[in-house]
């Protein structure tokens, strides 16, 4: 039986939708502010959480950067459910690590589908074994052998350029801030600064980009952090 962690801080949603899911067999646990959510994932273990954005104490966006941030609920899926339409508010929270994004007034059918498919998206990835290789418009990878090629063309790399790389090839079209790449690329290393993130990117690109002003593979997000471009 799949959790479900239900976040808003208007009780009749989270009933309503706790109502519905709870008859599709999902068992479901409730926060009604950021701070308790950031905490119950911690906690709870939900398998899956629904979160609003306007949230009292830390706000939906903060929070869903919280989770990301922290090693141990950094892949638990997300859908945002809130009343802001924007489009720009969209893609921020899915730019942030949202798996989904949903606008109030909504379907509880509509809404319990995408639990369903993202929570089967999550399994599959879980199951999937991780890929010995990657190519994406002429760099190519090998993680088994740690060998690096660029237009068939050995592209020598140091081993945090490696794992930098190798974090975010594997991730890609995800952001991810300066302190979620410090976490899962220097790991227990504790003096690793913002500014030594983007020395490393930079001499990443140096190795691998043809126009570092116009990166094709190590994207910047403005205001974020940085990505690998998507794949089409």
């Amino acid at each position: 039986m799949s959790k479900v962690l239900i976040v808003d801080d208007e009780k009749d949603i989270v009933d309503l939708i706790s109502y519905n899911l709870e008859k599709e067999g999902f068992s479901i646990v409730k926060a009604y502010d950021g701070e308790a959510a950031v905490e119950m994932t911690k906690t709870q273990k939900p398998d899956l959480l629904i979160l609003d954005l306007m949230l009292p104490r830390k706000n939906g966006i903060d929070v869903c950067k919280a989770i990301r941030a922290n090693p141990s609920t950094s892949d638990l899926p997300i859908i945002m459910l809130t009343a802001k339409a924007d489009e720009s508010d969209k893609i921020l929270g899915l730019e942030i690590g949202a798996d989904d994004y949903i606008t109030k007034p909504f379907s509880v059918k509509e809404l319990t589908a995408r639990v369903r498919t993202v929570l089967r998206r999550s399994q599959e990835r879980e199951k999937s074994p991780a890929p010995e290789t990657f190519d994406f418009e002429g760099l190519s990878i090998n993680y088994t052998s740690c060998t690096v090629k660029v237009h068939n063309s050995p592209v020598i790399l140091s081993p945090t350029e490696l794992k930098l790389l190798f974090f975010l090839s594997q991730n890609p079209g995800r952001v991810f801030s300066r302190n979620q790449i410090i976490d899962h690329v220097w790991s227990d290393e504790t003096f690793i600064t913002d500014r030594a993130v983007d020395v490393h990117i930079r001499r990443l690109r140096s190795q691998i980009e043809k126009d570092m002003e116009n990166p094709r593979y190590i994207l910047t997000v403005r205001g974020f952090g940085y990505k690998f471009a998507d794949k089409k």
